[in-house]
């Protein structure tokens, strides 16, 4: 009798593709709501929007740049799973994925904790409004695709080094 279960390497293929997607609608998330974040100051009647800070531009482009590092790798997974074939073969294609993962969560990481970081200090002395609540919650959908990415990273750990075993 067969055993009709799927092997190791098409589960680990398909958490990966969630994970990267999971990764991508937080990022999308995140980036919608800083970039809709606006505010009008009362005192001066001046609208703020995240581009008056250097940490949210920094933030915004951690964003786009895990945004767009996710979407490839999702082309790369999908085509990978569809045809059984790497887009990259050989070792660079591991190499790719492995260092790739753990640069851009970098990035995300630091993205989170500089929008964290600006908009604890936005709120020191100041009621809550809905500008750093916009930015809290998309330094928050950053860091949630930050762990996804670090989760997508254990198993691109994981192939590379079956990779390099075998």
């Amino acid at each position: 009798m067969a055993d009709s279960s799927p092997s190791s390497s098409t589960v680990s293929r398909t958490a990966l593709i969630l994970l990267r997607v999971l990764t991508f609608i937080f990022l999308f998330i995140a980036l919608i709501l800083i970039a809709v974040a606006k505010q009008t100051d009362d005192n001066t009647g001046e609208k703020i929007k995240f581009s008056d800070f250097y940490t949210y531009r920094y933030m915004i482009s951690t964003i786009i740049i895990g945004f767009v590092y996710n979407l490839l790798q999702m082309g790369f997974s999908i085509f990978t799973v569809v045809s059984g074939n790497r887009v990259l073969n050989g070792d660079g294609g591991y190499l790719f994925d492995f260092f790739g993962d753990k640069i851009i969560s970098y990035f995300l990481i630091s993205g989170s904790s500089a929008g964290f970081g600006l908009t604890v200090e936005l709120r020191r002395g100041a009621p809550s409004n809905s500008f750093t609540d916009k930015a809290h919650a998309s330094a928050s959908l950053l860091l949630i695709g930050f762990l996804f990415t670090v989760i997508a990273s254990t198993f691109t750990s994981f192939a590379l080094s079956k990779k390099t075993n075998s």
